[in-house]
């Protein structure tokens, strides 16, 4: 019995451990854009957001602020970005960095993951003498500083505007209320296909107001459209933006338990269900 208890409480303890390492383990889970002078600039893995920090690759960052160099010193873990007059020093694993030799405390600090040394964006670009803002409802990290011009290969060009995001995440938000994050993704998935089909309009506001064979989304005749989305469902679209993609070709979605129009159900081909929705081909 006192065997079978240890087990138990040596079972919790590790349930406990992995939850708190789950915790503290960085992820990638919301798309960030960044944007220098007008220009979104691209980088070799992904920036992110994380308890309300952009972390971003720091040769990326500082080659587009156009910083003299960047130094890694193996024995000391350290980060070395020098511009002019200006030089950040930061280590892996320490809130503790040094901006011109003077000491500061930043939270969250430098890390290493996927190979590369993130440091936290708005630190690095304000310490170097750079505007930084914060827009919400893109998820963009909006920096200006004069005299700043970002290289041509680290300049990106998106492939859909703020305005496509815009709408795309009031669609998300209205036809996907209480359905879980996949299920939003799919939903944002549709109206790109649509994009792409030559059987609709080419642009995604076009696709969601679209009534060549009637109005297709509900959210237009209701006007829950226009309701602000949620912080999820602008998340959702910026990943389906992005490219992910969770169900394929599919043009069509329908929750079947309420549809009264069984016209998709009847004419095209199932492909999955993923929350109250089933999509289709």
């Amino acid at each position: 019995m006192k065997r079978l208890i240890l087990l138990l409480l040596l079972t919790v303890m590790t349930l406990i451990n992995s939850a708190v390492s789950a915790q503290n383990t960085h992820t990638l889970s919301v798309p960030v854009c960044i944007r220098i002078n007008g220009n979104f600039i691209k980088t070799d893995t992904e920036p992110y957001l994380e308890n309300g920090v952009t972390y971003v690759p720091v040769r990326a960052i500082a080659a587009s602020l156009e910083c003299e160099e960047v130094l890694w010193d193996k024995n000391e873990k350290k980060v070395t970005i020098i511009d002019g007059n200006s030089t950040i020093n930061l280590f892996i694993g320490s809130a503790t960095a040094y901006v011109n030799n003077n000491k500061v405390t930043v939270p969250g600090g430098a890390f290493i993951k996927n190979d590369r040394t993130y440091v936290p964006l708005r630190f690095v670009s304000e310490s170097f003498g750079a505007e930084v803002a914060w827009d919400n409802l893109t998820y963009t990290a909006i920096i200006s500083k004069d005299g700043v011009t970002v290289p041509k290969d680290f300049i990106r060009h998106r492939t859909y505007s703020d305005n496509d995001l815009y709408w795309m995440s009031r669609i998300i938000n209205a036809e996907s209320a209480g359905e879980p994050h996949l299920g939003k993704i799919a939903v944002g998935n549709v109206i790109i296909n649509r994009v792409l089909s030559p059987n609709y309009p080419n642009t995604i506001y076009d696709v969601i107001f679209d009534r060549k064979y009637g109005v297709q989304f509900e959210p237009v005749i209701n006007g829950s459209i226009y309701n602000p989305p949620t912080q999820s469902s602008i998340i959702a679209a910026k990943i389906a933006l992005e490219g992910e993609n969770v169900v394929s070709d599919s043009l069509f979605f329908l929750n079947e338990k309420i549809a009264e129009n069984k016209w998709i159900v009847n004419n095209r081909t199932y492909f999955t269900t993923i929350g109250q929705h089933s999509f289709y081909l």
